[in-house]
């Protein structure tokens, strides 16, 4: 089960890099379940699939992004009460920042409650993007 700080569901954010300035907008669905993260979105890159892990305690977060039929980029980052900060890297290519957090965030604590029940992790890995 997650906590607060890592709600599953949709998230939307952005990730930057000084190659291409400016904030490039990704949209996520994301799993947060006994320590593992998992889901899928799309940026413009492409579509892509996330695998990772996360600490309560310590809130904080790594996954790898990998594009179908690309290339990884791998995450490291930290929860707060508004989302997730931290960095990205494609070793030996790129590296830059990036935010992202839950779009229900805003919205009144009576809709979070009544989110979809959680799908494993497992169950999602095996699914088509």
């Amino acid at each position: 089960m997650s906590d607060a700080t890592f709600p599953s569901g949709p998230w939307t954010g952005f990730y930057n890099y000084s190659q291409r300035p400016g904030k490039h907008r990704m949209d996520l669905g994301l799993t947060f379940a006994n320590g593992r993260i998992c889901g899928e979105g799309n940026d413009d890159i492409g579509r892509f699939v996330i695998r990772g892990g996360y600490e309560t305690k310590s809130r904080e977060c790594y996954w790898t992004k990998t594009y179908v039929g690309g290339h990884d980029v791998f995450y490291h980052g930290f929860g707060e009460d508004h989302g997730i900060w931290g960095t990205w890297e494609i070793p030996g290519d790129n590296h830059g920042g990036f935010r992202i957090w839950p779009k229900a965030q805003g919205e009144d604590e009576g809709t979070r409650e009544t989110e979809e029940e959680e799908v494993p992790c497992d169950a999602v890995a095996g699914a088509a993007v």
